[in-house]
């Protein structure tokens, strides 16, 4: 499978389970594509290839899932990412 493919379909996992997403898998998902995290207190900050918006910045509360708020914010990078490999590919 290509990139792109690998993109569409994270994204389409995430988008269909925004509130099914455990934390770790999102982690994990951030981690393929935007590589290794710092960690800042309980805040797990991954670098993105642009500046500004949208950031990553995840923070384990308790529990196993990851919030609504966090899965939509990795969704826009993955987004934005997906229409970088894009264009890079025309």
């Amino acid at each position: 499978m290509n990139k792109i493919a690998l993109l569409d379909k994270a994204i389409q996992e995430l988008s269909n389970n925004e509130k099914k997403i455990r934390f770790t898998q999102l982690v994990a998902n951030c981690e393929n594509y935007f590589g290794e995290y710092r960690i800042n207190g309980s805040h797990h900050i991954f670098k993105t290839p642009w500046q500004g918006d949208p950031r990553i910045n995840l923070q384990k509360l308790k529990g196993n899932l990851a919030k609504p708020y966090q899965v939509r914010q990795v969704l826009r990078a993955l987004r934005k990412l997906k229409e970088f490999e894009d264009k890079k590919n025309e």
